[in-house]
């Protein structure tokens, strides 16, 4: 099995390098840094399977990923990170992604990707036991959708109903105070709502 290795921690990446390299059915054929040399590394060397990081600069491995499957859409892709995030697991889920671990089950790797090479579909126990709730997830953003609402809008809706003020919101999803309040105000006109206490009422609904 040839594989290439995407991790933007060096550590990581060498670690990953020296575990698989030594087992006689797995060839590292390339370590990359970053999602643009990720596309690149697999159109030059078409790998059996892809472990790539999920949160790197350029370029992510979700960004990544979307970019190998349209060209290559035989592609496996095992997608490694240290956040179990909502977002992440429904877009890995979505776009066709072979796999989705958590880099501290580092145990779990190597089945995983013996796994991912027969064409299995393999998430970590944490991911597993997640998935049955973003699939309601999923149909209740299907059901906000008709109002315009976005994947991202419907993300902050959830923080507003748990209790979550602007900052708090801003640090769980990654984002800068203002960009909550200009996609809050958003919200607030597609759903023709006043103020965040209606907005919570209206998702309990």
């Amino acid at each position: 099995m040839k594989i290439i290795i995407v991790d933007d921690d060096k550590f990581v990446s060498l670690s990953l390098n020296t575990i698989l390299s030594v087992q006689d059915d797995i060839e590292v054929s390339a370590i990359g840094a970053s999602g643009r040399e990720a596309v690149e590394l697999y159109d030059s060397l078409n790998p059996d399977v892809v472990l790539m990081d999920i949160r790197m600069q350029d370029m992510t491995g979700l960004e990544a990923a979307e970019a190998i499957l349209k060209a290559h859409d035989e592609a496996k892709i095992l997608l490694l990170t240290t956040f179990s995030d909502d977002e992440y697991i429904v877009r890995a889920l979505r776009m066709g992604a072979k796999g989705y671990l958590l880099k501290q089950n580092f145990e779990s790797i190597l089945p995983a990707l013996q796994a991912v090479q027969k064409g299995q579909t393999v998430f970590g126990e944490e991911i597993t036991d997640k998935i049955p709730d973003l699939i309601n997830k999923t149909t209740a953003q299907r059901d906000f959708a008709k109002y315009g609402i976005t994947e991202k809008e419907y993300a902050i809706i959830e923080q507003v109903a748990n209790g979550l003020n602007n900052k708090e919101i801003a640090e769980t999803l990654y984002l800068s105070e203002g960009t909550v309040r200009n996609y809050l105000s958003s919200i607030l006109e597609k759903l023709e709502l006043r103020d965040r206490t209606q907005l919570a009422i209206f998702y309990y609904r």
